[in-house]
């Protein structure tokens, strides 16, 4: 009989329900695959104190740089499924990595709870003022005139960035001279410089240069357009229809997460996020807030790994 009652005891203690009324027993520890100052790292800051305050435990951001992303997003893959792990996941480990590497140590749609959308990044069409370029009208033209010649810089090969790149000149179709950099710095550099005419780049890396008017900015790359610039069009409101590309960045857990945990993480990033002094802090940045249940961070993660197979394929692109 004490056997029975301690096999029931036992079996309380690990049920889902049980996990998510004893969740957080410990600190959180939320991953970032990326060094300290980039968009992901702040991001995960901005959020980590209130996100404290919403489950009453401490919240920890722990930096583990490596591989684009790949080294932070398989250490959570690999973690125990209790939701004290989190992976801070962008669109790199999510949908391009996948895309772009032949070998991951992780599966993206698979080894993943995930938890809920914190911001997307939009993506912005960029002209040097030295080009000329005023338009998107005059860059289509500019770049049909001279086929294969005119200069579009992005972040690196195999980056959100340059995919959108791709998609935008295939959409177009015009032929453009892809300039890539060993990050956004760089290429924003030469931009303001001349020495390439134009860019796709993260609102959140050059909005700085775009409000002091030394960039000039032609269009944004999202379905809405980006709450930092409100009278920019995005590319399908220009007649690109269905053209979409951003940054994509939330939360997972690992997969096997009990579902009364995810949920009570869920509540609490949308509580976090409801706070208007967090949303406009995000806006701050050129990214678009917002909060969503775990089935659409999955979907959106789903169709962004799928839209970038298929332009890699169409074109076939090759990346070392």
């Amino acid at each position: 009989m004490n056997k029975f009652i301690a096999l029931l005891a036992l079996a309380a203690l690990t049920s889902p329900s049980f996990a998510a009324e004893i969740f957080p027993s410990r600190p959180i520890r939320m991953v970032v695959p990326y060094a300290p100052g980039g968009n992901v790292d702040i991001s995960a800051r901005i959020i980590a104190t209130p996100l404290a305050e919403a489950l009453g435990q401490t919240v920890v951001v722990d930096n583990r740089p490596g591989g684009g992303g790949n080294l932070g997003a398989a250490l959570v893959a690999k973690s125990t499924a209790d939701g004290h792990t989190l992976l801070v996941g962008s669109s790199g480990p999510l949908s391009v990595n996948p895309v772009i590497f032949k070998k991951l140590p992780y599966d993206s749609l698979k080894d993943f709870a995930p938890v809920s959308t914190v911001q997307a990044v939009p993506l912005v069409v960029l002209a040097s003022p030295r080009s000329g370029i005023q338009s998107i009208a005059d860059l289509v033209a500019a770049a049909k005139s001279r086929p294969g010649k005119l200069t579009i810089a992005s972040a690196g090969a195999g980056t959100t960035n340059h995919f959108a790149i791709e998609l935008f000149a295939s959409m177009a179709g015009v032929r453009l001279l892809h300039v890539p950099y060993k990050g956004s710095g760089p290429a924003l550099s030469e931009l303001l410089g001349g020495q390439v005419e134009t860019m796709i780049d993260q609102l959140a890396a050059s909005i700085g240069y775009v409000k002091d008017g030394r960039l000039r900015v032609l269009a944004v790359t999202t379905g809405r357009r980006a709450a930092a610039l409100p009278a920019v069009p995005t590319l399908d409101e220009l007649g690109y229809k269905g053209y979409r590309a951003s940054t994509l960045l939330g939360l997972l857990a690992p997969a096997g997460t009990p579902r009364p945990v995810v949920a009570k993480l869920n509540a609490a990033v949308r509580r976090v996020m409801d706070n208007p002094a967090v949303a406009e802090r995000f806006r701050g940045l050129g990214a678009n807030p917002g909060a969503s249940s775990p089935e659409e961070f999955s979907r959106r993660i789903s169709d962004e790994l799928q839209q970038w197979q298929a332009l890699v394929k169409k074109l076939n692109l090759k990346f070392e």
